[in-house]
This record gives C-alpha cells, structure tokens and sequence, in this order.
C-alpha cells in the first residue's frame, strides 16, 4: 500500500477528478482492496469536510487497509513526491527566475488522464446512479456547474435536496425518520509550544515562520473547492494581507502546482519556499495538509455510521451523486483545452482501448502518453 501511494504520488497528473480515477483503478478494478459503494462512500465523505479531497481519500484509502499507520503512510508517501518537485521547481524559480518548459508532457499525458477519468465514470455510475431520481440530479449538477456554479454549492445541494425527497418518501410509509449529529472534536495550536521548534528552522525569525505556518494551517482547516479556491486564499493572505508576494509570482507558483503530479496543494511548498526558503517550503507543506489529517481521522470513525441511517445515508447518495457529475464536468473542460487535434483523440481513445480490453497499470499509460507528448513537441520543432 505505502509503495502504490507513492507511485500514485509521482504519475497523478491532472487534479483531484483525476487522482480520484486512478485510486479507483489500483484499488477497486485491479486489486479488489475495497468494493464500488465503499469507495463511492469514502469519496462521498471527503466532499463533506474541508481540504484537498483526492488527498483525503488516499489518508481514508490507507486507514481502511493498514489502520493509523496505513492512514499516515498513505497521505505521507502521495503528497510527498509531489512537495519535493514543487520544491525543487521553486530553487529553480528563485536562481533563475522561470521553471523548465513540461508543455510536451502536458500535451501527451492530459489525454490520457481524460480517459481515465471517463473510465472511472463508467465504473462508478452503475452503483452512484441506482434511480431515476439520481440521474435526474446528477445531469442538474452537472449543468449548474457548466454554468459556472460553485462547486460546495453543488455537493450541498445534492447532498440537502435528497435528504428532503427520502424523508418525504419514507413518510408514506413511516411517520418517523431517525439521526442524531455525531459529536465532533476540535484542537488548538498552541503559539508557546510551536515558537520552539520554529526558531531551530535554518536561523529563520522564528515569529515569521510562525506566522506562515499558521496561516497555512488556517487555509488547509477551512478551504472548500478547486485549486482556483487555493488561489483566492492565497491571494487574500499573501499578497493583499501580508504582502509577501507579488500576483505574478503567486500566478507560477498557482501554475507549478497544477502541472506537477499530486495535490494542487503542494502550491504552499512554491509559496512556503518563495516566502522563508527550505524552512518555510517544509513549514508550508506540514500545516496545509495536516488538517486533512486530522478531519480524516475523526471521520473514520463515523463513516460506517453514516451510511446505517437513513438520513445520513441519503446525505452521501446525494453527495456522491453531485460528486461524480463534478468529475464529468471536470472532464468535458480538460477535454476542451487538451483534445485539440488528431493525435491528443488518438490518446484518448487508444487509453479507453486499453482500459478496456487490458488491465494495464496506468502508470504505464501516463508514461506513454508523456513520451508521444515530448516526441510530438521535438518533431514539431524540428520540422
């Protein structure tokens, strides 16, 4: 399990929708470690709590396998490939003032991973869509999000609105429905017992390292959506509030998380590194994600509960109906920036081929899609 997470953790180009494709591939279609409403149930209940879901879901993924220490070495290994190339690309950014050009990879791999997402969808929707009801507000969320509404919005709707039509469904034949809320626990960071250990980070003022972890730590406990969320956050605190960084300079580190694999999160280790160097790269990329942590760790112990009753249960039918209609739009998007000529269709189609009459590790089906991307790009030149 820790060696699938990190290769995750190096080949998951194309943002959350996808990293959710590619866990479903190793762990549903190719290993059987948990069966399709298990998974659609994990991904449901990361959609309820803030931060990066694909993350969660591998932190989820690792403790319903390994337990505690599953849970910390799966969320560790899948984030941490990714923390050290954004790292590196932003040494590189500070030396020389850009980042390498990956346009051929980009051009090669985004078909492929628009495949796997579809894919993914085919699998999923067979036990997501079990009603008419479900299509219906599967096809609604996804046209609302066409149109250009919020994401949270969409997962709340869908999530409250089927609530609403069970209970009255059930009142036909029931007068009473059940549910209690599950207690929830909270936490504090103590600014006496950080400042210590701050002030050994690379003869950095303590104080200002302080300042950027627990900013960081505010935007991982409450931040909802898309890497465009990350970027309204980071803009407020770090360029507006704090003044710390220029737009320009948060607009490449905003592009280095997007096209490097893993969470789009790991834009806090360009931001941290930008802001206090190694330290704050490190500093950064902790307190982002350990709220993911610590929110997966409460929910593990109230996921089954969910799914036995009745209300909660159709609080996550709802939510992973909405779920997967983002997916499909996320992909009719990357698919209209990345599917631009015959050769990106070919990818596409010939990844479906193979997702169908193979069960290939689609690490192999990115790497391939990389190298016609690369050989495409340099032939182009040449010529």
């Amino acid at each position: 399990m820790t060696w699938l997470f990190l290769r995750l953790g190096v080949i998951a180009f194309g943002g959350p929708a996808a990293h959710i494709a590619m866990m479903h591939d190793e762990v549903v279609r190719r290993r059987g470690w948990l069966t399709e409403q298990r998974f659609l149930d994990l991904v449901g209940a990361t959609n309820l709590i803030p931060g990066p879901n694909s993350t969660e879901l591998a932190i989820h993924i690792g403790h319903d396998r390994a337990g505690w220490r599953g849970l910390v070495s799966a969320g560790v290994c899948f984030i941490l490939p990714a923390a050290l190339m954004v790292g590196t690309l932003a040494a590189l950014y500070v030396h020389y003032g850009h980042t390498p050009a990956v346009s051929g990879i980009l051009y090669g791999v985004r078909p492929v991973v628009i495949a796997i997402i579809v894919w993914a969808l085919l699998s999923l929707v067979r036990t997501a869509l079990g009603t008419t009801y479900l299509w219906i507000l599967a096809v609604g969320v996804l046209a609302a999000y066409l149109l250009g509404v919020n994401e949270l919005l969409l997962l709340a709707t869908g999530g409250l609105l089927t609530v609403v039509v069970r209970t009255i469904s059930a009142r036909r034949s029931r007068p009473r429905g059940v549910g209690e809320e599950p207690p929830s626990d909270g936490s504090r960071t103590s600014r006496a017992l950080l400042a210590a250990p701050l002030a050994l980070a690379g003869g950095q003022d303590p104080d200002h390292l302080l300042r950027l972890f627990l900013t960081m730590l505010k935007i991982g406990a409450v931040l909802y959506g898309s890497g465009y969320v990350l970027l309204a956050f980071l803009e407020g605190d770090f360029v507006e509030r704090l003044g710390w960084l220029s737009s320009t300079q948060l607009a490449d580190a905003v592009s280095i998380g997007q096209f490097t694999p893993g969470p789009v999160f790991t834009t806090a280790t360009f931001v941290g590194y930008l802001v206090a160097g190694v330290p704050g790269a490190v500093l950064a990329t902790v307190a982002i994600f350990l709220p993911s942590f610590l929110l997966v760790g409460l929910l593990t112990r109230i996921t089954d509960r969910i799914r036995s009753r009745a209300w909660s249960s159709a609080l996550l039918d709802g939510v992973n109906a909405a779920a997967l209609a983002l997916m499909a739009g996320v992909a009719l998007q990357l698919g209209r920036i990345s599917l631009v000529d015959p050769l990106t269709w070919a990818l596409t189609a010939g990844t479906l081929l193979a997702l169908w009459r193979t069960k290939l590790n689609s690490a192999w089906l990115i790497a391939a899609g990389a190298a016609v991307g690369l050989v495409s790009v340099i032939a182009t030149r040449l010529v």
